[in-house]
Parts: structure tokens; sequence; C-alpha cells
């Protein structure tokens, strides 16, 4: 069995944004699954769904799978769906760095120039920060580390603590760490 053709691939692509949609919905497995069924008989609007779920039973005239194959069936279905939108969303991210990573090399080459030839030291602040931003967009500082001690550099013990007491602890961490910088 070959790679299914352009229409199928269309009608899977459609079964599987719908199962997202219904679950975004808050409908439940077994629901999604049986209004996506491809047989008649157990799917919820009594249709055949086009490419649904047990095509291949129905086609053959075979028994229409059971609840829990369906629900397998609808989970793996929006998995792979939710798989396949975060790796597009990569992908033009990607496509997006790379373009931003463009402009910033065009706008450096102009303000380093300027700070390397002339010595203008406002030409050398922009390059100084469209190198910061270059590092950001592309994450290469590496992350500051941040150690939590108690009184002396004693360790901080915590047992059960109180929401309030929580905010206050993240409160002086947040505090110190912008008293470092």
């Amino acid at each position: 069995m070959g790679r299914p053709d352009k229409a199928v691939r269309a009608a899977i692509a459609q079964r599987r944004a719908d199962a997202i949609e219904l679950r975004l919905a808050g409908v439940d497995w077994l629901t999604v699954a049986r209004k996506l069924a491809a047989d008649p008989a157990i799917n919820s609007d009594h249709i055949a769904y086009p490419q649904g779920y047990g095509i291949e039973r129905f086609r053959n005239g075979q028994e229409p799978p059971d609840d829990k194959q369906l629900v397998n069936t609808a989970c793996r279905d929006v998995r792979f769906a939710l798989r396949e939108r975060s790796s597009e969303q990569e992908e033009k991210a990607e496509e997006l760095r790379a373009l931003e990573n463009q402009r910033l090399d065009k706008l450096f080459f102009v303000a380093y120039r300027q700070a390397v030839k002339d010595g203008n030291l406002p030409a050398i602040d922009r390059a100084l920060r469209i190198m910061e931003r270059r590092a950001r967009l592309l994450g290469l500082d590496q992350p500051a580390r941040t150690e939590v001690t108690g009184a002396g550099g004693a360790a901080i013990e915590i047992t059960n603590a109180a929401l309030d007491e929580l905010e206050a602890l993240i409160s002086i961490t947040e505090e110190a760490a912008r008293g470092s910088n």
C-alpha cells in the first residue's frame, strides 16, 4: 500500500483538524471518535465520515472498530496532528529568526562601521545593543544561576509553607537578583 493520494491526505488532515476542534470544545474522546467514524452504523451523525476511523473495515464490509479502538485511534490522531502543528510552528519560528538575524546583520554593519571608523560613542552603544539582541535571539547567553540561601549561607528548610510565605520568599529572591545586576 503506497502513499495516499492528495484527496485522501486532505481528508485525513481535515479529520485530524476536526478531532482537535472537538477536543478543544470539551468533547469527550468517545464522542469525538464516533463523530469521526467511517461507518454510519456507529457514527453519531449516522453518516460515512470521509476517511473516518475504521474506513478500511467499512470498505471491506467488516465489523466496525469497538469503542476502545475508536478512542485509541482518535487519541493517536490528535497527538499526531498536534505534533505536526508544533513542528510547523517551529519551522516558521526558525524562518523568522533567520530573517531577524539578517536584519540585525545589516543594522550592525552600519553601527559597527561608524563605531570603529569614527569612534562614535552612540554608535558603539548601538552596536552593543544589536549584539545583545542577537545573543538573546539566538540563545547565546548562558542563563544566570541563582542560589537562594538562608542566614549565613545556610540552606533554607521549607516544610509546609503557606502561599504568603512562598510569595515572600520569591519576592526576596527577585530583589536579590535585581540587586546583583
